[in-house]
């Protein structure tokens, strides 16, 4: 088992290098695809015979006298679960890559970066320490800048690519200081000992300028800030629209399973300690719901195919953390494993409609495209039913446990959550009825795509037809004996209300019903100009506010100190030095006349003045 676990996690690396030297040709795409595929393989044998936590020591990756770390390979029944969405939503991807980067440069570059992105997610998640945790923090953080901005001739993806790199330094930031409290506190930075030992030193005061607070409460707000800047939380989420920049495939990828999820893994990973940290838990709910709605409000206004399902990751990714924030770590990880088959399908059938249009992103612009691509209308329809939480689909599993649980404890949460499920049908199906449906505005040469970009939809679609009743009824994921203490398990609390259980996929089909009404009679003509309209399309001008207090001023500042630097600094230090040495050159010139007299007349004042000195002196 030790040399499988060696395979998982290094076959997609072997491919990222071999893409990097061996760029000519198709192998690079076909090596890269294979080695995740195995990887994949692998990972599904390892959860099916899934019987014991699997722990093993790699290489010494830090050796000092107060600390010492091993680079290794620990996988538990949560790393386990998550190394299967890893590597099967990037074979998916992959495999769907060779079809649509066909035609494009660079694709070797880009399956390159692509396993890369896999192996930095892979290593992440199989972790047992921070530092190493940290490693593949940053890899994916670096491997999503580089493919975000893969496309680096174009203006708009080089902004997008520096935009996502510079908002997740500022979560990441706050994601060290928290390791340096944590190894401070714990004085260990392996998840075994930190956890085995929290509820010893959970009470702990820290003084932070003459004021005392709990340690865990300060570490866990400070984990969660790096969370929020990983997983595009309300504050943080600014780069995640912008990210759709990059190629089709990488927006699947990032949204599904690898990025955005590295946020929600961590929480899940560290919930013995958020356990103790209320403070902490109640600030992830507060956020997640605040996410939830105003992402699903977003969404329910924008034209452009991809921004909407990049909205709809952000607002699935606040359901997540309101689980967690709730206790129910094992329900959020159960939505983020259907949540990554839908949403990958959904970002894969939306490259099938761009291709089709032509690299049309406008959903304005499209129209009764169902008779030219039935396959991904077909496909596209399964993964809206399951982002809307229908019946059987792998969404009303998933979902409907987190609104449940939020009913059980009486949260406020309740609420958002069914009035986020409301706005989420709605904002599915808008997308579904304009794209596919209507006047016809597309052009008549549309077609469908090729099968290697149909097959990876079908995989897809099958997770998320499947996965949450095979969650639910076969893996009983919300019990504590699946799980094997990987993580906390919430409070099992059966809803006897059989209305409150109907509620949810009553309020769904409220909102698919509300969309075909609003576009199928044509209602959006009555409130297009209203200012509500007006203020979601521009996404709550939150781009527009941190544009104000921050950019402008920092390139105000900026621009003070360039010409300090400049006028001041640059004045008087190098270019002075320079200025001088060139006027004392210009003058030592003036002295070289070239006559023999005037030399030999310098000659003899010299020696007449050194021979008066020397007189002077005896």
């Amino acid at each position: 088992m030790m040399n499988i676990l060696k395979l998982i996690v290094f076959f997609p690396l072997f491919g990222s290098l071999f893409a990097a030297f061996f760029r000519r040709g198709i192998f690079s795409q076909l090596v890269t695809t294979a080695g995740i595929g195995i990887s994949a393989a692998l990972s599904w044998y390892l959860f099916l015979t899934f019987s014991e936590n699997y722990h093993l020591n790699l290489f010494p990756m830090l050796s000092l006298s107060i600390l010492k770390l091993n680079w290794a390979i620990d996988v538990d029944i949560l790393s386990s679960v998550m190394l299967i969405v890893i590597t099967t939503v990037s074979f998916v991807v992959h495999l769907y890559s060779i079809g649509y980067m066909e035609h494009d440069q660079g694709k070797s570059r880009f399956f390159c970066y692509l396993s890369l992105f896999t192996f930095c997610m892979i290593s992440l998640v199989v972790s047992d320490n921070f530092i190493q945790l940290f490693f593949g923090w940053e890899g994916v953080g670096l491997c999503s800048y580089l493919l975000i901005g893969f496309w680096f001739k174009k203006y708009s993806a080089n902004n997008a690519a520096i935009k996502a790199f510079v908002v997740n330094r500022i979560g990441d930031f706050f994601l060290l200081i928290g390791i340096f409290l944590i190894y401070y506190t714990f004085n260990s930075l392996e998840f075994a000992h930190i956890f085995s030992t929290v509820d010893m030193l959970g009470y702990q005061k820290i003084k932070v300028l003459c004021c005392e607070f709990n340690t865990v409460h300060v570490i866990c707000i400070l984990l969660f800030i790096g969370c929020m800047g990983k997983s595009a939380q309300l504050g943080l989420h600014v780069w995640l629209p912008d990210a759709m920049e990059g190629p089709t495939p990488v927006s699947a990828l990032i949204h599904a399973a690898t990025m955005v999820t590295a946020g929600v893994f961590l929480i899940a990973k560290c919930s013995p300690l958020f356990e103790f940290s209320n403070v902490a838990r109640e600030i992830i709910v507060i956020v997640g719901m605040l996410t939830a709605f105003f992402a699903a409000t977003v969404a329910m206004t924008q034209d452009d195919i991809k921004k909407i399902i990049a909205y709809s990751t952000c607002s699935q990714l606040g359901y997540m953390f309101i689980a967690c924030g709730l206790s129910a770590y094992n329900i959020a990880i159960f939505h983020l494993m259907t949540h990554a088959f839908f949403k990958a399908l959904l970002f894969l059938g939306a490259g099938n409609v761009i291709h089709a249009m032509h690299h049309e992103q406008n959903i304005q612009k499209m129209g009764n495209c169902w008779k030219k691509i039935p396959y991904t209308y077909t496909l596209m329809c399964i993964g809206s039913f399951a982002l809307s939480g229908i019946f059987p689909f792998a969404g009303f599993y998933s979902k409907d446990l987190i609104i449940e649980h939020a009913y059980d404890l009486n949260s406020f949460a309740f609420v958002v959550s069914l009035i986020v499920a409301l706005f989420t049908s709605f904002y599915s199906w808008r997308l579904q009825f304009l794209v596919f449906h209507g006047k016809e505005q597309s052009s008549p040469i549309v077609h469908e795509a090729p099968r290697i970009m149909l097959i990876p939809l079908a995989i897809l679609a099958f997770g998320a037809l499947f996965s949450g009743m095979w969650g639910v009824s076969i893996l009983n994921v919300t019990s504590n004996v699946f799980w094997q203490s990987s993580l906390v398990v919430a409070a099992e609390h059966p809803v006897d209300n059989y209305f409150i259980k109907l509620l949810p996929i009553l309020v769904s089909l409220s909102g698919i019903l509300y969309a075909y009404f609003i576009y199928h009679f044509q209602l959006i003509k009555h409130i297009k100009n209203r200012l509500l309209l007006k203020f979601l399309r521009n996404k709550w001008y939150f781009d527009e506010i941190y544009e104000f207090i921050i950019v402008i001023p920092v390139r105000f500042i900026s621009k003070i100190l360039w010409e300090c630097d400049i006028k001041v600094i640059d004045s008087f230090g190098p270019n002075g030095v320079v200025r001088l040495v060139d006027k004392c050159s210009r003058g030592s010139i003036k002295l070289q006349t070239g006559y023999i007299f005037d030399y030999a007349l310098v000659m003899f004042v010299t020696l007449i003045i050194g021979a008066l000195y020397i007189i002077g002196v005896k």
